[in-house]
């Protein structure tokens, strides 16, 4: 049986002036619905501005057939997908690299001797090498010369029209460039998915994993690509000591974005990608919050 939510609610305006309802009914695809997703319905149906403060009254779930399409809670939005793996203390990421410390500089006990009773705070510290969790790769990680995490333009980590390829390990380990071929990959991103990510913090992870050939690579850069991903322990084989795909695409300033996850959420096409790390000065590497952002919610 569909789902309605009935509620009343009160809208304030920044620039003065109310609205205010009774008894109003939305139909709902879910079996619940927060206040503020209410009030966006409300803002976005009447297509209001310059609205303030928000008020969802006397809410109830009502069993109703419903009378329109349903409101969906992503409707009207770009649904985003996390592409990241969590961090927490003592990850490995990277085998022979020390793991995470992460643990409190201030606890909220602690605290209790600076501040106002009841308003405890927890100051974090976190001690590790860039190279954890899902990570981007920029020229100074490869290169003395080439450009560090401050000296990449943030528009290089943001919003990149984007496209998956994906490459199922089961099917290869080593990706060439025949796998590449017959996509529109220009001026894009291009996230090579593999399904590794399953094995993510376990021994067969590091071991034995999909990679680009250097002859991958040289097609990437000869195609103008922006920046290359893998849900991989790493873009290159770790069986040798060279690492000739980092050497081209950070040589051609593509960045790298290594231990993606969850490329089996996405399209092939239809989204942007963003990988922002912090403005460091001398740093070539460092953990991002990788994401899609699908456009008109395609799945």
């Amino acid at each position: 049986m569909d789902k309605r939510v009935k509620f009343d609610f009160e809208i304030y305006f920044t620039n003065g002036g109310s609205l205010k309802g009774e008894d109003f009914r939305i139909d709902i695809s879910d079996e619940t619905i927060s206040d503020k997703e209410l009030a966006d319905c409300i803002v976005n149906d009447f297509q209001l501005l310059m609205v303030g403060e928000t008020k969802i009254l006397n809410k109830e779930i009502i069993t109703e057939y419903h009378k329109r399409k349903p409101k969906n809670k992503n409707e009207g939005a770009n649904m985003i997908i996390d592409l990241s793996h969590t961090i927490e203390h003592g990850l490995v990421t990277y085998k022979g690299l020390p793991a995470p410390i992460i643990c409190d500089y201030l606890s909220r006990e602690q605290s209790k001797q600076f501040y106002a009773k009841g308003t405890e705070f927890q100051i974090g510290k976190i001690e590790m090498v860039s190279n954890t969790g899902t990570y981007i790769d920029c020229p100074f990680h490869r290169f003395e010369e080439g450009k560090d995490l401050s000296e990449v333009e943030l528009a290089c980590f943001v919003d990149l029209d984007a496209i998956v390829i994906r490459i199922p390990y089961s099917k290869t380990l080593e990706i060439t460039v025949d796998y590449l071929k017959g996509y529109e990959i220009r001026n894009r991103a291009v996230l090579i998915h593999t399904g590794w990510d399953k094995y993510w913090n376990t021994e067969l992870y590091y071991e034995n994993h999909p990679f680009l050939t250097e002859c991958a690579a040289n097609y990437l850069k000869d195609c103008c690509v922006k920046l290359v991903g893998i849900d991989s322990h790493n873009i290159d084989s770790t069986l040798e000591k060279s690492r000739p795909v980092h050497t081209v695409l950070l040589g051609a300033e593509i960045l790298i974005v290594e231990h993606l996850c969850n490329l089996n959420l996405l399209p092939e096409d239809g989204f942007s990608f963003s990988a922002v790390p912090p403005k460091f000065k001398g740093v070539g590497t460092f953990p991002v919050r990788a994401m899609a952002k699908l456009r008109n919610n395609i799945l």
